[in-house]
């Protein structure tokens, strides 16, 4: 069993899309896997899997919540490693103070660091964006309340199919979840 992250995009935000966790935890157990945990409100499941396969994991999340819930929600799926990478590699380490206001964008593809820059040319004085490989790292000092750097507009500028953005305290404690 190798175990993996599930970050679901946009439930339990702003009243929409509610999914209890207890019923997202039952859902993948439905799937097959073994040891579900959920982190937060805010759609972050860990669980193992015999799968190998990232991206056929975020579709069956995606199809098993439409059939079994009604919404159409985007999901993603990350290993441990994966949020090791992102923990060690981090480019904004040394500027993010707050773990509140530092994310990580997690994305469907690749970074296209010329559309990036494109993205980057929106954000407002202090803020922050770096690549990553599947995300972008962001430095929000005023907080994510009012800057334009949205994880839609990532989606959008950037040509992926899912954005959804985590702050620096979930990722380390999916991180830590998954360790």
């Amino acid at each position: 069993m190798k175990r993996y992250a599930g970050l679901l995009r946009g439930i339990n935000v702003g009243g929409n899309k509610k999914i209890a966790m207890a019923d997202l935890r039952k859902l993948v157990e439905g799937l097959g896997h073994e040891d579900v945990k959920t982190l937060l409100q805010s759609g972050n499941v860990v669980f193992g899997s015999a799968s190998s396969d990232q991206q056929a994991l975020a579709k069956q999340l995606e199809r098993a919540i439409e059939a079994e819930l009604g919404m159409s929600v985007g999901c993603l799926v990350r290993d441990g490693a994966d949020l090791a990478r992102i923990i060690a590699h981090d480019p904004l380490g040394k500027v993010a103070d707050n773990p509140s206001r530092h994310f990580v964008v997690f994305l469907s593809g690749p970074v296209d660091p010329a559309k990036l820059a494109e993205v980057e040319a929106l954000a407002k004085p202090g803020e922050q964006v770096a690549a990553g490989e599947r995300e972008v790292h962001m430095w929000l000092p005023a907080g994510s309340a009012e800057t334009k750097l949205t994880h839609l507009l990532f989606q959008k500028r950037l040509g992926v199919t899912v954005a959804t953005a985590r702050n620096w305290n979930t990722v380390t404690k999916l991180s830590t979840l998954l360790s």
